[in-house]
């Protein structure tokens, strides 16, 4: 792999003189003296190659004191599952499986986890309690769990409490089968605890980048007359002014964080921030383009371990690019496997010198609007003459004040790995927010990751607030910008001066 790079150590030649040290050409010296003297260098000879091949050791042996086990639990939900909570129907066929893909970082103090599910959502006391048991399965705590959802929408939904009142009036087994969500975690927790005894030696952390190729595009769309709509959603190419409006704000890059042995490869978590749809809504279980991509990427490096992870993405999507056909899943996953494929080529490799662990916690606020008050959310999850996704809705809306009323915050932990960084954003971050945290740390690579506790759905910035950005799927209120901002310049750390 470019990049990285051995020093060759000067071995004495084979008469076992030191080939750095001048032959003498005294032939006067009597042959005792030039036994004895030839005697003198195979020693120094020696006794230099012992001297470099320790230090070189004990370079390596610095930097060896990290492992990493890796791990992957097939998560996929049974025929009938309500998927994304039922609003895209229940599932009918598997197309493809779904995925937890994992790695526990040893070495860096107390273990850092780091998961991410081809689920829709993990949210409120079901993000928690999947947590708590990766948690006690890696023997750490709980704040040094990173979860995170992938986000695919042919895929479950979890919530325990919106469950929980969808069952009291009589619509239990509506949003997600609580049995199955409990052992899946289980089983995730079990491929966690698993793994940590086959974990491998980490010498060295690879950085590489690629330009992704007509995927993604934002939802933000500025018409003839100047005004703005968000309506450019996953699907959204077969609309004329969607198709040919320009790309938007997005970040049109693909990251990739490797791990190394010396010079083998054991691990990568690649980032970008799109939703990750294609056709959906038909009732086939599938991880999509992205797991498609994933899949062949994998295939292409074993056995070093592949896993994906979605970007700042709540306001990107492939709605340019994507018509809904069938025939364009493959298309998307092949551009997105050719930017995996040239991120690994172009990884620069370095030793891996330290992993700092910080996180931090951000309240945000619940939306104010009257409809999204306590009462009358009640009063829609108990109509029984209301529609069911309006009353899964309203579920999901109270279990998330019935969880903020207990006082939990949502944190965001970060990775430091001294030249990269990893940080977790909460629900669907807008794009905005990726871009901003790389901006703050201008000097550095840094990794945005998406979609981890998700009762925010949507998480606007303030120009998208300015723009007039609503919808359904948005519980959280303005004013979560600089809340934002202010955890970002704790967890990410200072900019490192430049040598």
């Amino acid at each position: 792999m470019s990049g990285l790079s051995h020093g060759i150590i000067n071995a004495p030649d084979e008469d076992g003189c030191d080939p750095s040290t001048p032959r003498s050409t005294n032939n006067e010296l009597d042959p005792m003296h030039r036994t004895l003297e030839n005697l003198a260098r195979l020693v120094r000879g020696r006794l230099l190659l012992i001297a470099m091949v320790s230090a070189w050791l004990t370079a390596a042996d610095a930097r060896a004191e990290y492992r990493l086990a890796t791990f992957r639990v097939d998560v996929t939900c049974p025929i009938g599952h309500p998927l994304l909570g039922r609003r895209q129907g229940i599932a009918k066929t598997i197309a493809d499986p779904l995925y937890a893909h994992g790695f526990v970082l040893l070495g860096a103090g107390p273990p850092i986890a780091l998961v991410a599910v081809d689920w829709c959502e993990i949210r409120n006391g079901a993000y928690d309690h999947w947590r708590d048991l990766l948690a006690t399965a890696a023997g750490t705590s709980t704040e040094r769990v990173i979860l995170c959802a992938v986000h695919q929408h042919d895929a479950p939904l979890a919530d325990l409490g919106a469950e929980k009142l969808l069952a009291e009036v009589g619509m239990g087994g509506e949003m997600f089968d609580v049995a199955f969500f409990k052992q899946t975690g289980q089983r995730i927790a079990d491929g966690l605890r698993n793994s940590l005894p086959r974990a491998q030696r980490i010498t060295h952390l690879g950085l590489g980048q690629a330009r992704v190729q007509s995927i993604a595009s934002n939802r933000r769309v500025v018409l003839a007359d100047g005004s703005v709509t968000f309506r450019r959603g996953s699907n959204g190419a077969a609309d004329r002014i969607n198709r040919e409006a320009d790309d938007g704000l997005i970040d049109p890059w693909l990251k990739t964080i490797s791990f190394w042995d010396g010079p083998r490869p054991v691990a990568a978590l690649n980032a970008y921030a799109v939703h990750p749809m294609s056709h959906y809504g038909r009732g086939e279980v599938s991880a999509d383009f992205v797991g498609m991509a994933r899949k062949r990427h994998a295939a292409d490096t074993a056995p070093a371990f592949q896993m994906y992870v979605s970007g700042c993405s709540g306001d990107v999507t492939a709605g340019k690019y994507n018509d809904a056909s069938r025939a364009n899943r493959p298309r998307l996953a092949d551009r997105l496997y050719q930017a995996l494929r040239l991120a690994w080529k172009n990884t620069r490799v370095q030793p891996l010198e330290q992993v700092g662990f910080r996180t931090t916690r951000l309240d945000l606020e619940f939306r104010k609007d009257v409809e999204f008050s306590a009462q009358s959310m009640r009063r829609v999850l108990e109509n029984r003459e209301t529609n069911r996704k309006a009353r899964v809705l309203a579920a999901m809306g109270l279990s998330t004040r019935h969880y903020l009323s207990r006082g939990p915050s949502i944190e965001m932990p970060c990775i430091d790995f001294g030249p990269a960084q990893i940080v977790l954003f909460p629900g669907e971050s807008f794009v905005g927010y990726q871009l901003l945290a790389q901006k703050m740390r201008a000097d550095s690579f840094v990794m945005s990751i998406g979609f981890g506790q998700c009762w925010t759905g949507y998480l606007p910035t303030q120009a998208a607030f300015a723009d007039g950005f609503q919808g359904f799927w948005l519980w959280v209120a303005p004013g979560a910008e600089p809340r934002i901002q202010q955890a970002l310049g704790r967890v990410l750390g200072p900019v490192r001066q430049q040598p």
